[in-house]
C-alpha cells in the first residue's frame, strides 16, 4: 500500500446530519479522503466494491440492516476494509458484539473530532481504536479466569511458529509493517500469517486476536 495515498473512508449512517458532520470532521486532514457515504447497512458491500475504501466508519443502529451484521459481512470480503463502529449506545454488550463481528475500532459519536481522526489513522495502520471508557471493559474480558486462559492456549496451539509470533506482536499493538521489521518478514508475508491465524482461531479482527493472545498469558 502506498503510504502517500490519502486514507479512503466510507461513512455509513442513516442520519443525514451525522453523515454531514462526519464528512466535515474526517475530511479535514489532507491524508484522509471521504470517498463515499451510505445510508444503511445493506448498501455497504456494493459501496465497498465501487469505491474501495480503506476504512469504514459504520453506525450500529440503522433502519434496514444494523452495523454489527454489516461488519460481519465485510469480513467475508477479499481484502476487506477495516471497520470502526460508531454508536450513541454506550453499552458493553455492543462493544463485545462489535469485536466478535470483526470491528477494528469502537467509538462513541460523542468522541472529540481529534479522536475520530486519530482512530481512522490508527486503524488504517493496523492498530485498534477503542473509546477510552471501554478500555477497562475489554481488559476485563481478557481477565475472566483460568477457563478462558486454558481455552485460549488450546486455540493458540493450532498456530504455526510464525503465526504464533505474528499474533503476539499484534497483541502488543504493532502494525503489520512494524511486525515485519521486528520478525524480519515482508509485510505481505505478515498479512498472510495473520489471515491464517485468524482463520485457525475463528476470529475476524485484530482486536479479537489480541484478546485471545492476552487471555493465553502471552503478553
Amino acid at each position: 500500500m502506498n503510504d502517500l495515498r490519502p486514507i479512503r473512508v466510507l461513512i455509513v449512517d442513516d442520519d443525514a446530519m451525522v453523515v454531514s458532520a462526519l464528512q466535515a470532521i474526517v475530511g479535514m486532514p489532507d491524508d484522509i479522503d471521504v470517498v463515499a457515504t451510505a445510508s444503511d447497512g445493506d448498501e455497504v458491500v456494493d459501496a465497498i466494491h465501487r469505491h474501495h475504501p480503506d476504512v469504514v466508519l459504520l453506525d450500529v443502529r440503522m433502519k434496514r440492516q444494523d452495523g454489527l451484521v454489516t461488519t460481519a459481512q465485510i469480513q467475508r470480503l477479499t481484502n476487506p476494509p477495516r471497520v470502526i463502529v460508531l454508536t450513541t449506545w454506550d453499552t458493553d454488550d455492543i462493544v463485545q458484539r462489535a469485536i466478535a463481528a470483526g470491528a477494528a475500532g469502537f467509538l462513541l459519536k460523542t468522541a472529540d473530532p481529534a479522536d475520530i481522526i486519530a482512530a481512522v489513522r490508527n486503524v488504517h495502520r493496523g492498530q485498534g481504536a477503542l473509546a477510552p471508557g471501554k478500555v477497562g471493559y475489554v481488559f476485563g474480558l481478557v481477565n475472566e479466569g483460568r477457563t478462558d486462559r486454558d481455552a485460549a492456549r488450546t486455540s493458540m496451539s493450532a498456530l504455526s511458529e510464525r503465526e504464533h509470533a505474528v499474533v503476539v506482536e499484534v497483541a502488543r499493538g504493532l502494525s503489520n509493517a512494524e511486525i515485519g521489521r521486528t520478525l524480519y518478514l515482508g509485510e505481505a508475508t505478515v498479512k498472510t500469517h495473520l489471515a491464517n491465524a485468524q482463520r485457525k482461531l475463528g476470529v475476524g479482527g485484530r482486536v479479537e486476536v489480541a484478546v485471545i493472545v492476552t487471555k493465553a498469558g502471552l503478553v
